[in-house]
């Protein structure tokens, strides 16, 4: 019985459809968190009468045909890109991007890594490093001597001395643009990988070839709407127990076959 297999296809993608949610909801308040979502894909139909198949010798053919489906599959868990809201932390080396880009970072093998997580931290050497200490690319070293440091718009860091009255140039940070963002390869730790789908990245300086521009003292909140989230568990939740129907259905139909006497 087909419907077995159907319904049993039809649970498993139900049952992704939760956990994509689910990992949705456990980053609402992760910095730049982009929300998935899980798409899905009907399977190969059995094609027991194809449409237009000649059905008598006069030459009239079916309409329609008989066409049976063998359930769902999932085609892809695709992230919503979107603009977080900005919140201002006052912190002088948090950076969030307004508009397009990601901030390029050297992982330990060497390999760039992209991210839209702007809390950034100094290392005892003064290196800007993201959270997890990766270095951010360019490199740029805060003297221990600073009394503060400004970054603005395009991504120039200035540093102000107690001695001084003009800040000094540190460097300037840069943005990478990607033709299809969709295609990054999430590795966490709010870090993408650029990938074949993704293209090269493009890098420019901020606010300019698309790119957004650098809002220093904010971070950029998650995309997630946890109402609609909330609404998408609740419609998952429910495909899952019509499914265990049709399964409990087709059990009993199954029974009744085999008790004929």
């Amino acid at each position: 019985m087909r419907a077995l297999k159907i319904a049993a296809a039809g649970m498993t993608a139900q049952q992704m459809r939760v956990e994509v949610i689910s990992n949705n909801l456990a980053n609402m308040n992760t910095t730049g968190y982009n929300p998935r979502r899980a798409e899905f894909a009907d399977l190969h139909y059995q094609q027991v009468a194809r449409p237009g198949t000649i059905n008598a010798s006069d030459g009239t053919v079916l309409p329609t045909g008989i066409q049976l489906g063998l359930g769902v599959r999932a085609s892809s868990v695709s992230v919503m890109l979107g603009q977080g809201s900005l919140a201002q932390t006052g912190g002088d080396l948090d950076l969030a991007i307004e508009g397009q880009g990601y901030l390029e970072v050297t992982l330990p093998n060497g390999n760039a890594a992209y991210t839209r997580d702007g809390g950034l931290k100094r290392t005892g050497d003064g290196l800007i490093v993201t959270s997890d200490g990766f270095p951010v690319v360019p490199d740029i070293t805060i003297p221990a001597d600073a009394r503060s440091i400004s970054i603005n718009a395009e991504g120039e860091v200035y540093a102000y001395f107690t001695d001084r009255v003009q800040p000094e140039l540190l460097g300037q940070f840069s943005l990478a643009g990607f033709t299809n963002p969709k295609g990054l390869e999430a590795i966490g730790s709010n870090m993408f990988l650029e990938t074949p789908a993704s293209g090269p990245s493009n890098v420019s300086t901020p606010g300019q070839d698309g790119l957004g521009v650098l809002r220093q003292g904010y971070l950029e909140d998650s995309t997630v709407d946890p109402v609609r989230e909330v609404s998408d568990l609740i419609a998952a939740q429910r495909g899952y127990e019509l499914n265990s129907k049709v399964i409990t259905a087709a059990d009993q139909m199954l029974g009744s076959m085999v008790q004929i006497r």
